[in-house]
């Protein structure tokens, strides 16, 4: 076990997660103190990324999945010197395209009327996994039940986080602390191309692109995620030291 009882490994989930999302890692990684963190109440990453602070303490290590990892890049952005280590999991780290807005708002009416579960499937499922996990219903039914469980309130304010992202290549660029950054290689949201971007704007970190995985990386392969994690982990525990 990595001793850490003294710098938490800070988990910021992705839009329409839960806890649920990290459960397959922590399990792996056997840390001592570990905080997971869902979006909520907040529509914005500079509010999230404050409301996140706020409740955390002086110094962490810090993790962020898609939109979680969106808000982890506005963290670094506010307050590089409390973070020990940064990781980067289905990242994109460029601002939104203002002509997104209105098909991403529409989106989250769109999920309103139909459900979200049900919209989630016949929209978004398709997007999130390799193609070879489409068919995997043990997968497919933990990231709706994570969606059900968000609710579309949730789903309305972290849509608008999305919406008003940042560009903070500049903040990652200018990090001292150990930064990893993977993807799968069969993500069509947050692209090879999106972790190249943020690879180039960090010189020192490591960059794993998994060839078997798709957007939700982290559930779909643990077994792979999990070691450059802990190589990671034991990178920034030594370099506090």
């Amino acid at each position: 076990m990595l001793d850490n009882t003294e710098l938490p490994l800070v988990l910021i989930g992705g839009t329409l997660c839960s806890a649920r999302l990290w459960q397959p890692l922590i399990d792996r990684l056997a840390l001592s103190s570990v905080i997971c963190i869902s979006l909520t109440g907040t529509e914005s990453a500079p509010q999230a990324a404050k409301q996140v602070l706020q409740n955390l303490p002086p110094r962490f290590l810090l993790a962020g999945f898609s939109l979680g990892a969106i808000v982890a890049l506005q963290m670094a952005a506010d307050a590089p010197e409390r973070l020990c280590g940064l990781a980067l999991i289905s990242v994109n780290p460029l601002a939104d395209a203002p002509e997104n807005a209105s098909s991403r708002r529409e989106a989250v009416r769109s999920a309103r009327e139909q459900g979200l579960a049900e919209w989630l499937s016949a929209n978004l499922w398709p997007k999130y996994v390799a193609p070879e996990r489409l068919a995997d219903a043990s997968l497919k039914v933990v990231i709706s039940q994570m969606a059900h469980e968000s609710g579309p309130d949730t789903f309305a304010s972290q849509t608008e986080i999305a919406i008003s992202r940042r560009d903070n290549r500049a903040a990652l660029a200018a990090l001292a602390c150990p930064v990893i950054i993977i993807n799968g290689a069969h993500d069509p949201i947050c692209t090879p191309h999106h972790h190249q971007l943020a690879s180039a704007s960090a010189a020192h970190a490591r960059q794993i692109t998994l060839s078997s995985a798709g957007h939700f990386v982290v559930l779909e392969a643990p077994d792979d995620v999990a070691p450059p994690l802990r190589q990671w982990i034991q990178e920034s525990l030594n370099a506090t030291q």
